[in-house]
């Protein structure tokens, strides 16, 4: 079930909330977030429904067999337990996600034909995996306490708000939240705002210009030329932004409606100043989760510069491939492994000190990253940067930036998408929040929030109208 669809929006969404917000108790209140949620995963393909169970009762046992065995002072067996835990969640993950990819490259390099399994991906397998994940090594940690009931870690991992594409929630960050939260109307006033523009972030912008870009990367690279491959590469790089932090924002949205506060998983990444920084704005629950528990334990930047470059290599590579079994995806990430290597050791002091041109050159790197995470193929993503490198020219056929005007309802839409993007993109909701919030006058605060208001309602009206359209575009981030 997609955020965006009328079942969710129109159905699934009113409902819920307003039996929530009659239950008795936060025990009522949990169960309820749980039933929902439960059908909610389920509704696409009940099948899968199983998997998510088990990765909930495998963390919370593997927690609870941590915590036994470290309170009668056995080392031995607490490493055993988490190590028995850490393999079968990374074994379910692989064997759904990799199998086919290691079957693959097997017969590729030895010249055998092992039969490659077709093993349809439960949706958001990697986040929920990463996510109950990270409750076990913090309750190895000493970081949490193991959780006891098993219903209150099925409804950490599994409510609905977080679980198909994140944020990546830490167990920490929710965990008196769980059962003694409280809801006020700041709340759902704020989550209400906060749902309504990921939504319009979603059907409004990122599915617009999606059109133009699924045109465009669908097309031979020599076929398009410089002009289509740039305009494709550009509308991919707002289409990826404002579908995945719209989802963040509808997450964090209806969390805060629920009385939870989930972090911020962005923060307006595309006013960077270095690729460094970039990643310390884009997909922060993402990051974090690879800094914190494969990073640092591999020794962080505190060993000899050898192992530090290893090291940065070895977290961007498993970084590529939790996006994806592909070696595009493992390309992409070595490539943003080795800019912050390069940053590191060489530009980043001099990059600093040209504002104008450290941005430029963040956005320029980060679209030729975009290049091959979108494309099909490593032989496509090659493809397509020889095409915007100027190898083809304006290309050998007319499909040019015309192919915007020729796809049915691109156009003037895909243009005013960009633009709203482009302008968004550049921190002008951060800038506006703080002039607001300088605000001191109750009359011209009264007159901001009335107009905050009428503008909410309006993006809800045409969010709203664009998903009635009936047109389907799934969120990127559920493929992963």
């Amino acid at each position: 079930m997609l955020f965006s669809s009328v079942v969710f929006v129109c159905a699934f969404f009113p409902l819920f909330f307003a039996l929530y917000y009659v239950m008795p108790s936060r025990t009522a209140k949990n169960i309820l977030l749980l039933v929902f949620s439960l059908i909610f995963y389920a509704w696409g393909k009940i099948v899968n429904l199983p998997l998510l169970i088990a990765a909930a009762f495998i963390g919370w046992a593997g927690g609870l067999a941590i915590d036994y065995f470290r309170r009668r002072e056995m080392p031995v067996a607490v490493k055993t337990s988490l190590a028995v835990t850490v393999a079968l969640l990374l074994g379910m993950l692989g064997a759904y996600k990799y199998l086919g990819f290691i079957a693959e490259n097997i017969n590729l390099l030895f010249g055998l034909d092992i039969a490659v399994p077709e093993i349809e991906l439960p949706i958001g397998i990697s986040f929920f995996t990463f996510q109950i994940l990270s409750y076990v090594l913090d309750v190895y940690r000493k970081d949490v306490a193991a959780q006891k009931n098993f219903y209150i870690v099925a409804v950490y991992l599994c409510a609905f708000p977080q679980l198909i594409a994140g944020p990546v929630v830490r167990y920490s960050t929710v965990e008196t939240e769980l059962t003694e939260r409280e809801v006020s109307l700041d709340d759902v006033y704020a989550g209400v705002r906060r749902f309504i523009v990921g939504l319009a972030k979603k059907v409004l912008i990122a599915n617009t210009v999606a059109t133009a870009a699924d045109g465009i990367f669908s097309y031979d690279p020599a076929s398009c030329g410089i002009v289509a491959a740039w305009i494709g590469a550009l509308a991919y790089a707002v289409q990826i932004y404002f579908d995945f932090s719209g989802y963040s924002d509808m997450a964090i949205g209806m969390g805060r409606m629920m009385g939870f506060h989930y972090l911020e998983n962005f923060d307006d990444p595309y006013t960077a100043v270095s690729v460094t920084d970039f990643w310390r704005r884009w997909h922060i629950s993402m990051s974090t989760f690879f800094r914190d528990y494969l990073y640092i334990p591999l020794g962080g930047n505190r060993v000899s510069k050898p192992r530090w470059i290893t090291n940065i290599f070895v977290v961007w590579a498993l970084t590529g491939l939790w996006h994806g079994a592909a070696w595009n995806f493992v390309l992409w990430g070595v490539y943003f492994g080795a800019l912050l290597v390069l940053e590191k050791l060489f530009w980043g002091k001099a990059i600093e000190k040209i504002p104008v041109a450290r941005n430029l050159y963040t956005l320029l790197t980060v679209t030729v990253g975009w290049v091959l995470f979108r494309s099909e193929t490593l032989a496509d993503a090659m493809d397509r940067l020889y095409a915007m490198a100027g190898g083809y020219g304006l290309g050998t056929g007319k499909i040019n930036y015309t192919i915007i005007l020729e796809r049915s309802n691109v156009g003037g839409m895909f243009i005013i998408a960009m633009a709203a993007g482009v302008v968004l993109s550049a921190g002008l909701g951060k800038w506006a929040a703080q002039k607001i919030d300088g605000i001191t006058a109750a009359a011209k605060r009264s007159a901001v929030e009335c107009v905050g208001c009428v503008l909410s309602f309006g993006l809800l009206l045409l969010s709203v109208a664009s998903v009635a359209s009936g047109a389907y575009n799934p969120f990127i981030y559920f493929q992963f």
